[in-house]
């Protein structure tokens, strides 16, 4: 298509019509220009991207993967995967055609990440690099997908890597509670590590609460949003997974210690956070506990697991546990499978007397 010289202005512009991805016919107009070969330039791009031609180059198709996939993700979940593409994906790949991109071209860009080393010599870790992998692949399945690429060159070539998740630890009852004590002497650390313990919640869920999500007369705790600092902001996300929205009993204790913690804090508005504070002063405040209280370092995530590993010892089920901390049942039983108590023996047993019983009542009928 031609393109237009604005006579007023000295530049350039470009106007045509193409199909949405509707087939609705739309009118598109381009001003501004320099130059012809420029605003011919942004025409073809422009009806690239609309028509997905998978001759485009391979950073172009990226941004259209972007345009499709970012506002349906958590922004500190898009934030880890860009900074992949930008800085470890595209600049192996951005200059060739999303086509013509082969296996043994993935392989190539592989052992490039194998064979990286830091300053200290440090190689990616084998749960990076599977990370990596994953993400290449995750463009390459949106072309196959939805635009109608052939094939997805990553998953030809196959992963690499691992997925090598990190020690389960966690604190016996005894082991919180003098972790605890170590604690009360600041307030705002010692109801953190309460909720923390008693409830299960996730870190991001403690510093999003606010006194609006506490409801002490009936002593529940809401959960509907989650805290993140990204790029040097406070952002309030929804909560990691749809069942993660949940409604949490607290014990009377608790309870009670929660809402004198919420009266001491002075003029807090129902939606402010309680917990103004950073994720590095919780890991800090944990060093500085376990080593007072004599207790292993575990991580903050492990309170989460120690609320669990209590809850399996008390003896509620999956699906009980699954419906407190906000996860899936299956996932519950798959993690913590090692915990639960095994019914082996007891199935056994009840064989045992049911094949018994079957034999006396026999014996009795040729009697």
């Amino acid at each position: 298509m031609p393109a237009y010289k604005d006579a007023e202005k000295g530049t350039w512009f470009v106007s045509f019509y193409y199909e949405n991805w509707k087939g609705v016919k739309q009118k598109k107009m381009k001003r501004g220009f320099p130059t012809k070969k420029e605003a011919l330039a942004w025409e073809r791009e422009f009806l690239m991207q609309k028509a997905a031609d998978l001759n485009m180059d391979f950073e172009k198709f990226v941004e259209i993967y972007i345009t499709d996939k970012k506002e349906r993700l958590r922004e500190n979940t898009w934030s880890t995967k860009e900074h992949i593409i930008r800085t470890k994906i595209l600049p192996y790949f951005k200059n060739k055609r999303l086509s013509d991109v082969q296996p043994k071209d993935v392989i190539a860009w592989q052992n490039e990440m194998l064979n990286y080393r830091d300053g200290k010599g440090k190689p990616y870790s084998p749960t990076y690099l599977k990370t990596l992998h994953n993400q290449l692949s995750a463009i390459f399945n949106h072309g196959v997908r939805y635009y109608g690429l052939k094939s997805n060159p990553a998953a030809i070539a196959g992963n690499m890597g691992s997925e090598k998740h990190k020690e389960m630890l966690f604190w016996t009852k005894e082991e919180y509670l003098k972790f605890a004590d170590a604690m009360m002497d600041k307030p705002r650390s010692f109801y953190a590590f309460e909720v923390l313990y008693w409830c299960g919640i996730r870190e991001g869920e403690l510093l999003a609460l606010t006194p609006a999500d506490f409801d002490f007369e009936k002593g529940t705790l809401s959960i509907t949003k989650s805290y993140q600092r990204l790029k040097g902001r406070d952002v309030i996300t929804d909560p990691k997974t749809p069942k993660s929205v949940r409604v949490i009993q607290m014990p009377q204790f608790l309870t009670e210690e929660i809402h004198d913690y919420v009266k001491s804090l002075y003029k807090i508005q129902p939606d402010q956070r309680m917990f103004d504070m950073t994720k590095h002063y919780l890991h800090h405040e944990m060093d500085r506990g376990a080593k007072e209280a004599g207790v292993k370092r575990i991580r903050i995530h492990d309170l989460r697991h120690s609320h669990v590993s209590l809850l399996i010892e008390m003896g509620f089920s999956a699906l009980a546990i699954a419906d407190r901390v906000g996860h899936e049942s299956i996932d519950i039983t798959y993690k913590y499978a090692h915990l639960f108590p095994s019914k082996q023996k007891e199935m056994a047993q009840r064989l045992d007397i049911e094949r018994t019983e079957e034999r006396k009542a026999g014996d009795g009928k040729s009697a």
